[in-house]
């Protein structure tokens, strides 16, 4: 006979496993998405910037636009299913993929060992430069310079992965939620440069005074991949056919030209 206590005891533990093992079955289902429960579904749900034009912005109807939601609209085409964009941030988007919020990401993910560790990467299918931008009457020529300066990043981003490492003691590091926050941070004198893509510095020179502000120096060339929960080999497999095929064919370059106005950078 089981005392009271010990059946309480029994109950509890009896219930966490069985948590514990559907838990369990539900991240191995989740994790083992495949490009055909996908087209059963009828829908593919991609997370995408839009704070970050060209790449990510919105369009006079207020809805998701840009070379992502391009890439994103050509590879739902491809899966031959109805296209779900959601707006992500640069902090929450791995956390929305990993969560299941989305099924996919085209969020202008930089390729990292450290998100490596996190989710899947596709072959790159963009690329953009990450550099230091800021008052030119500030004189940054290296990171040795940055000690005692105001520096504004976007949390989580590529450019505070970069500044962080590089950064002397000293620097005053501002992490804003996204690069919007941080172009007007600048714009509005609150800190003396910014990390920005160069798109988002060709941003500000549009809205801000001539020789206002310059490039400082080179934080990083990256190059972003689409991004999938780990354990999906399969779903990969096709992602990075999709990307390869139409690198090859030159619809990636048709897209890139039409938002960047330039040929996309060869990738590896």
């Amino acid at each position: 006979m089981i005392k009271p206590l010990h059946r309480r005891l029994f109950t509890n533990t009896a219930l966490a496993v069985g948590l514990a093992a559907t838990l369990s079955v539900w991240t191995a289902s989740a994790s083992a998405q495949t490009a055909a429960d996908i087209q059963k579904k009828g829908e593919v749900t991609i997370g995408m910037l839009i704070d970050f034009p060209p790449y990510g912005t919105t369009n006079a109807s207020n809805q998701p636009d840009g070379y992502d939601a391009d890439v994103a609209r050509l590879l739902a085409k491809d899966l031959g299913v109805k296209l779900n964009l959601v707006p992500v941030t640069g902090p929450n988007r791995i956390p929305f993929l990993l969560t299941n919020k989305v099924d996919l990401l085209v969020a202008s993910l930089a390729i990292t060992p450290e998100r490596a560790k996190q989710v899947q990467f596709s072959k790159p299918y963009a690329a953009a430069s990450v550099i230091l931008y800021g008052d030119r009457k500030v004189s940054i020529k290296t990171p040795a310079d940055l000690k005692g300066k105001r520096i504004g990043v976007a949390r989580a981003s590529t450019q505070d992965v970069a500044l962080t490492a590089m950064a002397p003691e000293g620097t005053e590091i501002r992490r804003f939620d996204d690069d919007a926050s941080g172009m007007q941070a600048l714009m509005s004198g609150q800190v003396d440069a910014i990390g920005c893509s160069t798109t988002v510095a060709a941003q500000i020179d549009k809205r801000a005074p001539a020789n206002t502000y310059e490039p400082k120096f080179l934080l990083r060339q990256q190059v972003m991949g689409i991004v999938l929960r780990p354990g999906q080999a399969e779903l990969l497999k096709t992602v990075d056919d999709f990307v390869a095929r139409n690198s090859a064919n030159g619809e990636l370059n048709k897209l890139y030209r039409k938002w960047l106005e330039t040929d996309l950078p060869k990738m590896e």
